[in-house]
């Protein structure tokens, strides 16, 4: 079998070949022989099927596995003679062309390479920032916070009503229609008020109440509470005030910047502000990082290269932003859109130039990537994951087979590898 292979540009070649019915044939046959030798059919002595039967029987499957090979065939012919190695071909190849007809099958592969490119001097492109400069004021109201978080709760002397931040100790009975409910009772409960720990409305009925008032506070609970008997339904808590609590702002010397830094050695109020600043530039540099240098770096790189882009990664890439775009669309819209392939076709290209600079700026990455030496191990993949899954109240290892189950572990490495590559050119590591 005779394979053509046309060069399409830098990254795409097509293999193209006519799969001769006579060819098919002899390897249904010799498919069917192989299989009648170990194949059990009623009638015949095991290993002695004749082959005209196997192929009554599994006639489909011989013809798919027989057209398989010959495909297996064209592209391996195919590489050869376009000089590739196995590791060369990058994606699916894709059909361009699979026409039966009483001679055989007219094939048309198109397969993609690993684009190659040179990428001289890219660190022109890099405009490193300047380190940010931090305010007496921002400064100030971080260590503000710091003491208040630190500040114990004590109980008030002055006659006055409760206000928010205040810390309250209740007792408080809940009832609906009259009736008291189950865990809608507590003695001595400390409540922050404001904190939103109970339901919308108690905390706010509970304002201006002063030592040793009883209330009556009228709340609804949601519609999506937990405990259906209670959902939607309107209750009154009989609330008692026991009292007061307040935070005390303790005094910032250096035996406070001492346990503020965690018993660090020589620590004083100078060393805990100098520590602050430091904190709030890299928080700055953190979100001028995601906000503005990272996108303009990635707009840069792709605008200063040009090479051709594998077609089947771009057409994957397309894929997963129309899946996407159709994951935030409405019932009605999906059906309209279902059986419209003129209007699916157009939504493609108008993803294609965004797919497009994502799929080149992902080779960009790798290439520069390789440039730098950077790498990220198995561990380091584990430890973001882990790290995000608990910052966000999930289960970590639930998270991660999550993105085993689903392949993702590529891109979030992907990612990974991208953000210290762009740190080290930015000079953000140092």
């Amino acid at each position: 079998m005779k394979v053509t292979v046309n060069k399409i540009d830098e990254s795409n070649m097509l293999f193209s070949a006519t799969i001769l019915q006579a060819d098919l044939d002899k390897e249904i046959n010799k498919l069917a022989s192989g299989a009648g030798k170990s194949i059990k059919v009623d009638g015949f002595r095991k290993g002695k099927v004749p082959a005209h039967v196997v192929k009554k029987l599994h006639g489909e499957k011989l013809t798919q596995d027989a057209e398989g090979e010959a495909i297996r065939n064209i592209l391996n012919e195919g590489s050869k003679e376009a000089g590739l190695k196995p590791n060369d071909i990058i994606g699916e190849p894709f059909f361009k062309k699979f026409d039966k007809n009483a001679n055989g099958i007219e094939v048309e592969i198109e397969v993609s390479i690993k684009p190659v490119f040179e990428l001289g001097d890219y660190n022109s492109i890099v405009t490193k920032p300047a380190k940010p400069k931090i305010t007496k004021k921002a400064i100030d109201e971080r260590v503000e916070g710091l003491i208040s978080a630190q500040a114990p709760f004590e109980k008030i002397t002055e006659d006055r009503g409760l206000i928010s931040g205040d810390m309250a100790v209740i007792d408080f009975v809940g009832s609906v229609d009259g009736v008291e409910f189950d865990g809608g009772k507590a003695e001595n409960f400390s409540l922050k008020i404001g904190s939103g720990q109970f339901i919308p409305g108690f905390e706010d009925q509970t304002v201006g109440m002063k030592t040793g008032e009883t209330k009556v506070v009228k709340v609804k609970f949601p519609e999506n509470y937990g405990a259906a008997n209670l959902a939607g339904k309107d209750a009154e808590f009989k609330v008692t005030l026991h009292e007061i609590k307040a935070k005390t702002t303790p005094k910032l010397d250096d035996e406070l910047a001492a346990k503020l830094l965690q018993g660090k050695e020589g620590a004083n109020v100078e060393m805990l502000k100098e520590q602050i600043t430091e904190q709030l530039q890299r928080e700055e540099i953190s979100k001028k990082y995601h906000e503005e240098l990272k996108p303009a770096l990635v707009e840069a790189l792709v605008a200063k290269y040009s090479f051709a882009l594998p077609t089947n990664i771009v057409e994957q890439e397309i894929d997963a932003k129309l899946n996407q775009k159709a994951s935030q669309m409405s019932k009605e819209e999906i059906e309209e859109l279902k059986g419209n392939s003129e209007k699916i076709k157009a939504m493609r290209e108008e993803l294609r130039g965004e797919a497009s600079d994502s799929v080149k700026a992902t080779f960009i990455v790798d290439a520069l990537a390789k440039a730098e030496n950077i790498s990220v191990n198995d561990q380091e993949v584990s430890q973001v994951i882990y790290y995000e899954a608990m910052m966000s109240g999930q289960d970590p290892q639930r998270v991660m087979e999550y993105y085993n189950k689903n392949n993702l572990l590529p891109a979030i490495k992907m990612g990974i590898v991208e953000d210290k590559l762009f740190s080290k050119l930015l000079g953000l590591e140092e």
